[in-house]
């Protein structure tokens, strides 16, 4: 591990307050600040850019969900790739304003929604079958997977994809209706994309 004190921070899990940036697409490079908000884990760029290696077979006009949005990393990340819309749900009022603000400098306000409010509630409300691509990515230390998921359940497509971030000592447990695709693990968090099944 380099640790010279003239480079930028990192930003990779625990970073802290940094920027993150958009790997790959049309808006390749954009910088993304990372505010220092409690339970905020920006995916690394390393992470989202073997992740979407994985999903750019499914990109083109897919239907976007990120759930715990976040910077917005991976449901910018997605559209910048090729999918058709993303819906980016936050809670935290500061981190909806700055995802705004990011969606209006990129001018990508036709294909990128912006809604603060919680995400169980958010995912129950959705339209059935209005979701391709689903990230979710909750703060570790609110458990909510479960909830979440069997909140989206309507919402999937039937051959939707679905990733998740979980604890790496505790990855997140799935039912029958999904099959793992790919999987890679990091010191802190465990990644893995699904597939739904049948």
């Amino acid at each position: 591990m380099n640790t010279s004190r003239n480079r930028p921070p990192r930003t990779d899990r625990n970073a802290g307050p940094g920027r993150v940036r958009i790997v790959g697409g049309r808006w390749r490079g954009t910088r993304l600040d990372v505010p220092d908000v409690p339970g905020l884990r920006p995916t690394s760029d390393r992470v989202r850019e073997t992740l979407f290696n994985w999903l750019q077979p499914a990109l083109p006009g897919a239907r976007v969900l990120d759930l715990f949005a976040g910077t917005g990393a991976l449901g910018l990340e997605a559209v910048s790739r090729g999918a058709a819309h993303a819906l980016l749900v936050e809670r935290d009022a500061g981190l909806a304003a700055a995802l705004t603000a990011t969606v209006s400098r990129l001018s990508a306000g036709d294909a990128v929604q912006v809604r603060r409010g919680e995400a169980v509630a958010t995912a129950s409300a959705l339209p059935a079958g209005s979701v391709d691509i689903a990230f979710v990515d909750p703060p570790f230390a609110l458990d909510l997977w479960t909830p979440a998921l069997a909140a989206l359940e309507p919402a999937f497509a039937a051959d939707a994809w679905l990733y998740l971030e979980s604890p790496s000592a505790r990855p997140a447990q799935l039912g029958a209706r999904w099959r793992l695709h790919r999987e890679l693990a990091t010191r802190d968090a465990h990644c893995a994309l699904f597939r739904r099944a049948g």
